[in-house]
This record gives structure tokens, sequence and C-alpha cells, in this order.
């Protein structure tokens, strides 16, 4: 499989013609005539949800910080420490990894903000460690010393080396996968956890944070769950039965591999987070990815925290969810079951 040239002027593919892969573009970005109009829906959304990390005020965390548990404090800063290496990794995966191989140009539109995304995440989490932590090398330093956090990095990384190593048309779709897997499920035992301290009054600000990084995730999601489905009507020839067992045993590892994770930062220690619920949760999870692209459910059980995606979602109203004020960082509005 060869990467899509830059610049092709003899090209005379048609906007109908397009293909997420494969095809033949010319180079130009001709947005007035496109194939796959979810994906410049979801280009204007990203656009209308774009907000800027220094202004999430952080100053109450720093004192918060100082008087968390010693169990609250390891998990924060385990929980930190895992969520900068997935948007560390998103942001040159997403570009050097996967861009060069989608050939239609709205879906390299939203590829291309995606990864810009998750280079604001990463400065989102700068901003973090730098209003809480005395010396802000040790969270950065933290997976290499914290051997479950390495193991967990290694994992999530080597389906997308498998790729690089190996450009096929099967290992490019079961990065996609890779991707749906690492964006709806990967960030939420830390997730869950910060909403849990936010929800006892505590670091608030790093829950803000989260929010409206989350809120960058969903539109990510939507992105790989989209161009699955589109390739299902495309080229329904890629899905066989293999890639399906593959997939299957990504999700069960993700899973097993994300729950681990949970049980690990929290040791059974946070309130209201038994090793049960985010068991639970990570499951439930994984099946409503799963469902998303059209796969049976694999664990078939509820939600047991409702309450994580009330408190992260975002109304209408662009409503505060701790001071009850109107904030400016978006004009747009995601919940997190939209159908694309």
């Amino acid at each position: 499989m060869n990467r899509k040239k830059i610049y092709n002027p003899n090209s005379t593919e048609t906007a109908k013609a397009r293909q997420i892969f494969g095809g033949n573009p010319t180079g130009i970005f001709e947005l007035n005539d496109i194939k796959f109009q979810w994906a410049y829906n979801l280009w204007e959304m990203m656009l209308n949800n774009t907000w800027f990390p220094k202004e999430v005020d952080m100053t109450q965390d720093a004192r918060d910080y100082g008087i968390l548990t010693n169990e609250e404090k390891n998990a924060y800063d385990k929980a930190l420490a895992q969520l900068i290496f997935m948007d560390s990794l998103q942001t040159n995966n997403v570009i050097d990894n996967v861009n060069p191989y989608v050939t239609s140009p709205e879906i390299n539109l939203i590829l291309v903000r995606q990864s810009f995304e998750e280079a604001l995440h990463s400065q989102s989490y700068a901003v973090m460690v730098d209003s809480i932590s005395h010396n802000s090398k040790d969270i950065y330093e933290l997976w290499r010393k914290d051997m479950m956090l390495r193991h967990k990095n290694d994992a999530i990384a080597n389906v997308y080396e498998e790729l690089s190593k190996n450009p096929t048309e099967h290992n490019l779709v079961k990065s996609f996968f890779a991707n749906q897997i690492l964006e709806g499920i990967y960030f939420y035992s830390g997730f869950a956890y910060l909403y849990t301290l936010a929800r006892s009054g505590k670091m608030l600000g790093s829950a803000q944070m989260i929010r409206f990084i989350q809120r960058d995730e969903v539109t990510h999601l939507l992105i790989y769950q989209n161009m699955i489905n589109s390739l299902k009507k495309d080229r329904p020839d890629l899905f066989t039965r293999t890639l399906e067992e593959e997939v299957i045993e990504m999700f069960k590892k993700a899973v097993e591999l994300e729950t681990g994770w949970g049980h690990y930062i929290t040791q059974g220690q946070i309130l209201g987070l038994t090793n049960d619920i985010l068991t639970q949760y990570i499951q439930h999870l994984a099946d409503q990815r799963l469902a998303a692209v059209g796969m049976a459910k694999l664990y078939n059980v509820d939600n047991p925290i409702k309450w994580v995606e009330d408190f992260a979602k975002f109304n209408d109203q662009k409503t505060n969810f701790f001071e009850g004020t109107v904030t400016n960082y978006s004009k747009g509005s995601l919940e997190f079951d939209d159908d694309w």
C-alpha cells in the first residue's frame, strides 16, 4: 500500500469516486464537492469546539493537591502520566502513520485537526502538571519507572508499530479500530478518577480541563467509527472473518488493560470507584464502541456510574458545571451518543 501523492495533477478522480484510502486524489482540497459529508460536519464541529488550556483556572488545584491523601495523590499522578503518553502518541500517530494513506480530502482535514487537538491536550497536561507539582519531571518520567504504566503504553503502541512496519490495507483497517479503542476506552479510567475527585469537591480545575479534553476525544472517536462504517459500505471485502477475530481480541485486551490500570491507580482506596464498578464501566464502554461499528456486544452490562456522563457532557447553554456560569469555550454542542 502506497502513501498518497501530495501533488497529483494527472488525476481525474471525481468527488463521487473518492476513497478513504487507495484513491487517486489530485492533492487539491476541493471542499465544495465532497463525498463524506459526516467528515465535513465533524470538521465544523471541531472548529466550533476550539478552547485554550491556559483559560482554565488551576489556582485552587494547587492548594487541593497539597491536601489530597497519599492514595489520591498517587492516583492523580499516575492518571496524568498515562494521559500524557496517549495524547503524545496520537499527535504523531495521526499525522505520520494514518493520514499519509488517507486519500479523501475531507477526512484529511479532520485528521489534521485531530492532531492539532492532541497537541493542545499535551499543553493542557503541562498546565496541570506545572500547577500542582513541585517537580514536573517526576510525572513526565513516571513511564520509565512504573512498569505497569510502561506495559500499558507498550501494548497500546504495538498496533501502530505494526502499521508503520507493514503498511497493508489489513493493518490500516486494524489501526482504525486501534484508534477507536484508544479514543473510546483507554482514556476512561483516568477520566473517571478525576471526575470522582471533582465530585467530592477536589481538583475542580483539573476536571474542567479533562471535560474539554474528553469532548475533543468524543469527536475523535466519531472520526474512526465513521471511517470504519464508511469502509464497510465501500470495501466490504476488507472485513474478513480474520479481521473480525483480531478486532474482538483487541477489544478484550483493551478491557483487560484498562480495567487493570484503573484498579492499579485507585488501589481500591477511592470512595465510589471500586474495582467492580471500574470493571463494569470499561466493559460498558467497550460494548458501546463495538455496537457503534456494527459488531456484537461482548459484556452486556449497564453503565454503573451514569453520573460520569452527566458530569462531563456539555449542554446547549455551555453552563459551567461547577459554578453555574456560562462559559465561552465553544459554540458547538456534542452529546456522547451523537450519530454522525
